[in-house]
């Protein structure tokens, strides 16, 4: 399976924040549909929102998203029309609390999302919430893109496999990259000693990969810097690898949040896109 249907939302603007370049990019070389979101977000305080309110108040916030997601919409389409592929363009609007729901809601009909990095400066906590939601509600492979993006070149592709469920996944989300790839490296760091594949780390994936006609090898690393997103980016850094492939969020999304982690460090600190998934 391909990925003939790619999305990408955009709630700012300023499409130099946003991931339509990649996603244009991308949707060019998979032949896809690239539906795009301009959505406008109702920012009024929820603590507004009860019986008696200012009927203004909620209006004029109203009002402002949907003019919003209209700016957004045209500035989109004044770029997409200069383009040779296949796209449409959606305006929502959306208060803000409902956000998962809504992008959830649309994003589970596509193959792939397609987001910038969600931290930086311009970011607002919207950008987290549209890729959490396109992950955790709507189960979608998500491809992160750096705010630098210039194309991607998925010739070498990274995979860190650390045996997990999520890390499988998005290992089957991204079998039609990975059989296009010239090399696959199947990175493992510090192998469990008590893995059932300890005598020989990462070898059963190696075989399924292989079976789908994608030449892997295994790269076994070991942590010699504090966080294991370095371990890995140092590693494609080393074998010049344009994508990385990995599973998001292994422990809770509580947990998470609170003592960071693999996910959250890669989303902070990537300089190459990585498809996620959960």
């Amino acid at each position: 399976m391909g990925y003939n249907s790619i999305m990408t939302v955009i709630p700012d603007a300023d499409l130099e924040s946003s991931a339509l370049s990649a996603a244009i990019e991308i949707s060019r070389q998979a032949d896809a549909h690239l539906d795009v979101l301009a959505m406008g977000i109702d920012r009024t305080p929820t603590a507004h929102l009860y019986a008696g309110a200012n009927a203004l108040i909620q209006q004029d916030a109203r009002n402002d998203a949907v003019a919003a997601s209209a700016d957004i919409s045209g500035a989109a389409k004044t770029r997409l029309q200069a383009e040779d592929i296949r796209w449409a363009v959606d305006e929502g609007v959306v208060h803000l609390p409902l956000l998962n729901r809504y992008v959830s809601g649309r994003a589970r009909f596509s193959d792939l999302v397609i987001m910038p990095q969600p931290y930086g400066p311009g970011k607002g906590a919207e950008y987290e919430a549209i890729c959490e939601s396109a992950l955790f509600d709507a189960r979608v492979p998500l491809l992160v893109c750096p705010q630098k993006f210039d194309r991607i070149d998925a010739r070498r592709v990274v995979i860190g496999w650390n045996e997990s469920p999520e890390a499988l996944g998005a290992i089957r989300a991204a079998l039609p990259v990975l059989k296009a790839a010239d090399l696959v490296s199947i990175a493992v760091i510090d192998p469990p000693v008590h893995s059932p594949d300890r005598s020989d780390p990462g070898g059963l994936l190696s075989k399924m990969l292989a079976r789908h006609g994608v030449t892997a090898e295994i790269s076994v690393l070991s942590k010699s810097m504090p966080r294991v997103s370095d371990v890995l980016m140092r590693h494609m850094s080393d074998i010049d690898a344009g994508l990385m492939v990995m599973g998001a969020y292994g422990h809770s999304r509580f947990r998470e949040a609170i003592l960071g982690g693999a996910t959250r460090d890669m989303l902070q600190n990537i300089e190459r896109p990585v498809l996620f998934a959960h």
